[in-house]
C-alpha cells in the first residue's frame, strides 16, 4: 500500500494497491507517448533533411572520408588531446592554489582565473599568434655573461602552439573551477578521519579526496572537454588545418559549400557521440554506489505486487 503526501510533507491516507498501479501505468504510458512524439520528430527531419536536393548527399559521400578531411580530423582530435592534457595540469594547479593557505597564491589563481575567463578564446588565440608584434626575439643568458639562446618569437609561435596556448590557457581557467568545486564537495570530516589514522598528506589527497571527488568532477570535466573539442574550430582564423579548415579549403576551391558543412558536421556529431558514451562509462565506474535506482525499482516492485 502506498502513502499519498501533500505539499507540506504531511502523509494522508494511504492509496489502495490498485490505484497506485494504475498511476504507474499511467506514467508509463505518458512516457511512451511522449518519446514516440521525440522520435517521430527526429524521424521527420532526417527523412526531410535526405530528401533534400539542396545538401548534395553524393557530395556529402564523396569528400566524407577524403585525405584533406581525415588529415583535418586527425589535427583537431590531436589538438583536443594536447590541449585538454594541458590545460588540466595548469587547472589542477590553480585549484590547489585557490585551496591552499598561503594567501599570494590563493589570488594568483583568482587573477589568472579572472583574467582568462574573461577575454573570448577568439581573443586569445590572434593575441598568441601575433606574439612576435609585442616580443620579437627570446633570449637566455648567464647575468653580465654571454647569451645561452637567443630566437625569434615569430619562429617558435607555430599556429599549432598559438591555438594550444590561446585556447588551453582558457581552459585551464574553467577547469580550475571544476575541480576545486569538486574537492569541495568532499567533507573535511574524511580528510581528519584520514588523519587520525596515520595517512600523510598526499596519501590522503590521492586515496581518499580524488576518488570521493570524482564523480562531481567528471560530469562537468566531460562537458568541457566537449565544449573543447567544439571549441578548436576558431584555429581556422590562425590558418591550422583541422577539420573546419580542411572542408574550408575545399569549398573554396569547388564552391560547394554546403555539403562540405555537411561533411564537417556530421564527424563533430559523430566524435562528439563517441565521447558522451565514454564519459557516460567513466561516471557509472566512479558513481558506483552512490545510485539509489535500485532502491527505487525495489519500491516500484513492491507497489506492483
Amino acid at each position: 500500500m502506498a502513502i499519498a503526501t501533500d505539499m507540506g510533507g504531511a502523509a494522508r491516507r494511504p492509496l489502495p494497491a490498485d490505484d497506485a498501479s494504475l498511476a504507474i501505468r499511467r506514467d508509463r504510458i505518458g512516457r511512451i507517448v511522449v518519446g514516440a512524439l521525440v522520435f517521430g520528430l527526429l524521424a521527420w527531419l532526417v527523412l526531410a533533411a535526405a530528401a533534400n536536393p539542396r545538401f548534395e548527399w553524393d557530395v556529402v559521400a564523396r569528400y566524407f572520408t577524403a585525405q584533406a578531411v581525415m588529415n583535418g580530423l586527425m589535427t583537431t582530435l590531436y589538438l583536443t588531446l594536447v590541449i585538454f592534457v594541458f590545460s588540466l595540469v595548469i587547472g589542477t594547479l590553480l585549484a590547489l592554489a585557490r585551496e591552499s593557505a598561503y594567501r599570494p597564491f590563493q589570488i594568483l589563481a583568482w587573477v589568472y582565473s579572472w583574467v582568462f575567463r574573461s577575454v573570448p578564446a577568439l581573443v586569445q588565440l590572434i593575441f598568441w599568434f601575433n606574439l612576435a608584434y609585442i616580443i620579437p626575439s627570446i633570449s637566455l643568458g648567464l647575468p653580465f655573461g654571454p647569451t645561452l639562446f637567443e630566437a625569434r618569437v615569430n619562429d617558435l609561435i607555430s599556429p599549432f602552439l598559438a591555438a594550444v596556448l590561446g585556447l588551453g590557457l582558457g581552459e585551464a581557467a574553467y577547469k580550475s573551477e571544476i575541480i576545486r568545486a569538486g574537492l569541495m564537495s568532499v567533507d573535511k570530516g574524511q580528510r581528519e578521519a584520514a588523519r587520525a589514522i596515520g595517512l600523510t598528506g598526499p596519501q590522503t589527497f590521492f586515496r581518499i579526496v580524488i576518488p570521493q571527488s570524482m564523480r562531481f568532477i567528471l560530469p562537468p570535466l566531460g562537458n568541457q572537454t566537449i565544449l573543447n573539442l567544439k571549441g578548436t574550430s576558431l584555429v581556422s582564423v590562425i590558418a591550422l588545418s583541422d577539420l573546419l579548415h580542411s572542408v574550408q579549403s575545399i569549398y573554396n576551391r569547388t564552391l560547394e559549400v554546403v555539403p562540405l558543412l555537411m561533411v564537417a558536421t556530421l564527424w563533430y556529431l559523430i566524435i562528439v557521440s563517441i565521447m558522451s558514451v565514454i564519459q557516460i562509462g567513466i561516471e557509472r565506474h566512479f558513481s558506483r554506489g552512490h545510485g539509489a535506482s535500485r532502491a527505487i525499482k525495489a519500491v516500484e516492485g513492491r507497489i506492483e505486487a
